[in-house]
């Protein structure tokens, strides 16, 4: 199975909560899925057992990557996983490992029917999955400043009040 399967791993420092939030809310998830430089169009997001996940990935030159897949568990904040339905044709799993309270180990897992097909994408996955995780990082320092200014204006309109 080693020789059909790629596997990334990052450790972020946020919450294991805070990284589950990015990947299943869909307005966060479009700013970071794919390689640097891809946008995304999320046209489903059923995160469920079952549901479809549906989107079209914008490439940075030209090019529209239409992906479909199904999930088959989600377990929130500990695993995601899903079956591809277009090609390349693969099983994913995404865990989400907590290590202490702001620290958390994302891993990607790709499962491929043979080792040809696994070797063919490897050279190309494993730089561009390094890419996802820096997008990743990204979309989370977002976050926080976000939640920082939210918070600091609910400050502002209590002493106002």
């Amino acid at each position: 199975m080693k020789n059909r399967e790629i596997i990334s791993s990052r450790i972020l420092n946020s919450s294991v909560e805070k990284v589950y939030q990015a990947f299943e809310n869909p307005n966060h998830l479009k700013n970071w899925w794919g390689p640097e430089g891809f946008t995304n169009t999320i046209h489903a997001f059923d995160l469920r057992p079952g549901g479809n996940w549906i989107l079209t990935m914008h490439g940075p030159e030209k090019g529209n990557y239409e992906n479909s897949s199904v999930f088959t568990s989600v377990l929130p904040n500990q695993l995601v996983s899903w079956k591809r339905k277009s090609q390349p044709l693969f099983d994913m799993e995404i865990a989400f490992e907590k290590l202490k309270e702001n620290k958390t180990q994302i891993t990607f897992r790709m499962l491929f029917d043979t080792i040809e097909e696994c070797d063919k994408m490897r050279k190309f996955v494993e730089p561009k999955n390094e890419e996802n995780f820096d997008r990743l990082e990204k979309e989370l320092k977002t976050m926080k400043t976000i939640a920082r200014i939210k918070i600091e204006l609910e400050k502002n309109k209590k002493a106002l009040a």
